[in-house]
């Protein structure tokens, strides 16, 4: 974990006070109280990645938020693709085959004895 000062000279000197502006904006949204933050390797990834926004590709403050919004919307589909993906892996797959057989086994049984 790095601190204000440190992530501000990493992300390429960026004002204290333009990070400050990111954090009440809920741009980021690192660890501890004003004063006192601590920034994760994600923060500075995403503070990169606002710096790459406004600057590099000139979107204003307005539209900082609209972009972020997408990209964590994107991410999320993602994650959840992937945990999908792993959900119905052939291992699992097998794993599902032999619990929806043994739902159906009880519930022939269940009806041979009615």
């Amino acid at each position: 974990m790095i601190t204000l000062e440190t992530l501000c000279l990493r992300i390429g000197n960026v004002p204290a006070e333009d990070v400050q502006g990111w954090i009440d904006s809920e741009w980021l949204r690192p660890e501890g109280t004003r004063g006192h933050y601590l920034f994760r390797e994600i923060d500075e990834a995403r503070a990169r990645l606002i710096v790459e926004l406004r600057d590099d590709m000139g979107i204003n403050d307005e539209g900082v938020p609209v972009v972020l919004s997408l990209l964590d919307q994107l991410y999320a589909a993602r994650r959840q693709m992937l945990r999908l993906r792993e959900a119905i892996s052939v291992p699992r797959e097998n794993e599902l085959r032999g619990r929806l057989r043994a739902l159906l086994n009880s519930m022939h049984d269940a009806h041979m004895q009615d």
